[in-house]
């Protein structure tokens, strides 16, 4: 795939003169084009600064951002609008102007980058449409619900036809029915209209629903990047096993492994679920073979987009090497770790 989106070292310390305080140390990712790439962190991990290096809102104090392979620290202030029109940004708090109606909220943009009053009109319409908002092209954003403003912020952030958008915090204003409905737009947008989106949240839901690939940012590093099933299912950081702890449920923390070992004196392991074991039926078969009891002490399987992802934590019972060989048979075919 095209790379659409490439930091390098990236690094941004505010009041660098007077020692103050480090937002981003040293990041390195790449968005591809046509994916949903996730940020995900606490408060203050330096989501949000980072998202905003990517169109220029933000400053790096070193480091480089390259989009669609241009350097933008070294675009002019012209290049720099241009590039912009390029990007569409979505923020957390809707970011609409009270004093306009839904219909110039979105075509205000297009009016700034020259389109005629016949496009502008065609273009709101169908963006309305699109956002399912076709009936309030001349309400006022106080008229509408917190859902709804959000939509006329999505829709005016994709007005120019951009190639990329910046979702920032876009549901965490929004009860979860709403969370799940701007979340299946923003689905939409990058599935129908090909828009590469860059998402921020701290909520590990909206991410899974969403990412195709993820960052995990701690104290402004990134301490670990994948796919996003990869991330649910085989946490290798701490902070991430702590993000995703809560929402997968099948992930074993060092403080449920300490209760299980109390619990049960037998052999433990720990299995990760993919594809293969979800269509195979392995773990019975060769419990069978090898003359091994088993028992489910924690985990589950999960699906993101249609494809499974867990882990189960198994107490094994039956004579020593009869379990070592059962382990050595599952360890062919899955990811195992004893503890």
């Amino acid at each position: 795939m095209t790379e659409r989106i490439r930091l390098t070292g990236v690094t941004k310390q505010y009041d660098a003169k007077a020692g103050g305080a480090l937002a981003l140390d040293g990041i390195d990712l790449s968005v591809e084009a046509g994916e949903i790439y996730g940020l995900i962190g606490r408060s203050g991990a330096g989501k949000s600064t980072l998202l905003r290096t990517i169109n220029a809102l933000e400053r790096p104090t070193s480091g480089e951002v390259l989009v669609d392979g241009v350097d933008v620290g070294g675009l002019s202030a012209e290049e720099l609008r241009r590039l912009r029109r390029t990007i569409g940004m979505v923020f957390q708090q809707f970011g609409l102007w009270s004093s306009r109606s839904v219909y110039d909220n979105i075509a205000t943009p297009l009016r700034l980058a020259g389109w005629k009053q016949d496009a502008i009109r065609s273009r709101v319409a169908e963006l309305l449409d699109f956002v399912g908002l076709g009936g309030k092209a001349f309400a006022r954003p106080r008229q509408l619900s917190g859902g709804q403003k959000q939509r006329v912020g999505i829709a005016r952030a994709i007005a120019n036809h951009p190639s990329i958008l910046l979702a920032d915090e876009a549901t965490s204003a929004l009860d979860p029915q709403t969370t799940s409905d701007i979340v299946a737009l923003l689905r939409s947008i990058n599935e129908e209209l090909g828009i590469t989106i860059v998402v921020v949240s701290h909520e590990m839901d909206v991410i899974a629903r969403l990412a195709d690939r993820v960052s995990i940012l701690s104290h402004g590093a990134v301490v670990e990047s994948g796919d996003i099933h990869q991330i649910l299912a085989r946490p290798q950081h701490a902070e991430t096993t702590a993000l995703v702890a809560p929402y997968a449920r099948t992930v074993l923390t060092d403080a449920d492994r300490q209760a299980l070992r109390v619990e049960h004196a037998s052999r433990r392991i720990s299995v990760v679920i993919d594809d293969a074991l979800v269509h195979d039926p392995v773990l019975s078969r060769l419990a069978r073979e090898h003359g091994v009891d088993f028992a489910v002490i924690q985990g589950g399987v999960e699906r993101v987009k249609r494809r499974p992802y867990g882990q189960l934590s198994l107490a094994l019972h039956g004579a020593d090497a009869d379990v070592d060989r059962f382990v050595a048979g599952l360890s062919e075919r899955a990811e195992v770790s004893q503890w």
